[in-house]
């Protein structure tokens, strides 16, 4: 009974939707808006202007970490130490450790130019913070990594 009672329910919704979109037209583009397109100028601008206010708490400072995090660049070092001094003010340390891990992964596959030359350009911030990169405080390897079983003997 079930069963045939979910059957004429899923034939009504076809035959609704069906002709529906005949009524309506087989329409192929969807309306959004073409808006203003955001310059790399702005973008630097907003994310400066949003990690050196004064009132930032870590929600904030998560939440615009987490999009850049989720951006298809990587930021500008004047981002970056913008970013760190946020972290200073709140002292979170583990969230300065966790956002230089994340620009590390941010590098991808050219991680051996572009993460070098991040470095080069904040360390003069790292060392007036007090901060340590991931790979001097050991990070970058794992703790409990094992001796592989085939080089044992």
């Amino acid at each position: 009974m079930l069963r045939l009672v979910a059957g004429r329910v899923c034939a009504t919704m076809k035959t609704a939707a069906v002709s529906r979109t005949a009524a309506v037209g087989a329409q192929t583009s969807r309306n959004m808006s073409h808006g203003h397109e955001e310059t790399d100028e702005e973008f630097d601008a907003r994310y400066l202007n949003f990690f050196n206010r004064n009132d930032i708490d870590h929600w904030e400072i998560r939440k615009a970490m987490n999009d850049l995090a989720g951006v298809d660049t990587v930021p500008e070092p004047k981002i970056i130490i913008a970013a760190l001094k946020a972290c200073r003010r709140l002292n979170d340390f583990a969230l300065t450790i966790r956002f230089l891990e994340s620009l590390k992964e941010k590098c991808g596959n050219k991680v051996n130019v572009i993460y070098p030359y991040i470095l080069q350009e904040i360390k003069p911030t790292l060392d007036e913070l007090g901060i340590n990169t991931p790979e001097e405080l050991g990070y970058d390897k794992p703790e409990l990594a094992l001796q592989s079983v085939y080089d044992i003997h």
